[in-house]
């Protein structure tokens, strides 16, 4: 997956991350960890990475060093696109789940699969998590310029839009910074790296804090009064 250079995409939510003293009393009635659930492919599953290198495990190592109590599952599966997703959701996604990152659609763009199955797909799953009451974030990516123009501006349209349909955060890229840089990814072209894995968790970080912040304050006890 080489991307030709991208063109900043203007997020509907700021990026602006609360005070990390916000953050850290988040879950403060039950004192569990936020459980989240790093639902994608191979590039969420860490792939030919060490386990404690992979996207989830440094988010959530990151996350825990600014104070913030969360617990981060691995559930990538490398080659899946987003009907095979649709197909595992409810084992992968288990009960107790809080906040599901959901990054899926570079398979389905590296097929060819029509940007039209692809949104129908993911359009699914945010609307059965968002039925269980789950928060979702989602992982946005970039169709490969060499599937054309029209598929590109079909496909590359998919998650600004379901990101406003169904008012979830978006991160409109989840390879920004580490596509098409050759220090960040493994010899392959295509995944990253310990290193570009660490560039992806520092430009996802304000996004999940924002939205763990979000969510503290409206599950809250006090929220409704």
């Amino acid at each position: 997956m080489i991307f030709k250079p991208l063109i900043r995409i203007v997020v509907f939510l700021g990026l602006v991350a609360l005070p990390v003293s916000a953050l850290a009393n988040q879950n403060t009635v039950s004192g569990q960890p936020l459980a989240v659930v790093g639902f994608g492919d191979s590039l969420m599953s860490g792939f030919e990475l060490p386990v404690q290198d992979s996207f989830p495990a440094q988010l959530e190592k990151a996350l825990k060093d600014k104070g913030i109590n969360v617990t981060i599952a691995n559930a990538g599966v490398a080659g899946e696109t987003t009907t095979d997703a649709v197909s595992r959701l409810d084992w992968s996604v288990p009960e107790g789940t809080g906040l599901v990152i959901l990054e899926f659609g570079a398979n389905d763009a590296l097929r060819g699969i029509s940007p039209e199955i692809s949104e129908k797909n993911l359009a699914e799953i945010i609307e059965k998590l968002q039925q269980r009451k789950v928060q979702v974030i989602l992982a946005g990516m970039l169709a490969p310029p060499n599937m054309g123009g029209d598929y590109e501006d079909k496909f590359n349209a998919i998650f600004p839009r379901l990101a406003q349909k169904y008012n979830v955060p978006l991160y409109p890229f989840f390879m920004e910074g580490v596509a098409a840089q050759k220090s960040l990814q493994l010899e392959d072209g295509m995944h990253p790296n310990t290193q570009g894995v660490a560039k992806m968790v520092e430009g996802f970080l304000p996004v999940i804090e924002k939205t763990i912040a979000s969510k503290s304050s409206s599950d809250s006890p006090n929220a409704s009064q």
